[in-house]
């Protein structure tokens, strides 16, 4: 068995998990900062891009839905989507499965907004990541998927921080 056989059987260290984790702060600043620079001009901010994606590619959600997928609070989603409704990117219609929870959903103009500026960023990270495989991308997203399971159980099984509970944090 080769080293580079015998180093992809082995769990990884701790430390080299940590360092993964830890560069996931600064490039999420990273990439929202990217955004922003492509989506100035359009009246859209990159909270707004996020929300138009979910609703892109799953279609039309509710607020609470969209919250989940996006892991965020209700209250600044339901924001982003009346910024995205004032500039005609998207509607909220009834939902059929609950009177009170309205559906959000692109408009054509918000469907056709989304579609231009995701060919765009394909393009460009196709072109800037080009040295990567498909094996690379699957591996990397596998391993994001997996600290994104372990993480919001982690979330979820972690009692409140003092601070949440409107304690002293001392």
């Amino acid at each position: 068995m080769s080293v580079v056989e015998r180093a992809k059987d082995e769990p990884p260290s701790g430390p080299l998990l940590y360092e993964v984790i830890r560069s996931l702060w600064p490039l999420h600043r990273t990439v929202v900062r990217a955004v922003e620079r492509e989506l100035a001009g359009t009246g859209m901010t990159a909270g707004q891009h996020a929300v138009m994606n979910e609703l892109h590619r799953g279609g039309p959600r509710t607020v609470p839905q969209l919250a989940r997928l996006l892991g965020l609070d209700r209250q600044p989603v339901q924001r982003l989507v009346n910024d995205a409704t004032a500039l005609g990117l998207a509607e909220s219609t009834p939902n059929p499965e609950h009177r009170r929870s309205h559906l959000i959903r692109l408009t054509p103009a918000g469907a056709a907004a989304i579609r231009g500026i995701q060919e765009a960023e394909e393009a460009e990270l196709r072109r800037r990541l080009s040295d990567l495989t498909t094996g690379d991308v699957r591996t990397a997203l596998h391993v994001l998927q997996r600290l994104g399971e372990e993480f919001r159980d982690l979330a979820q099984d972690a009692p409140p921080h003092p601070t949440d509970r409107g304690e002293d944090a001392r």
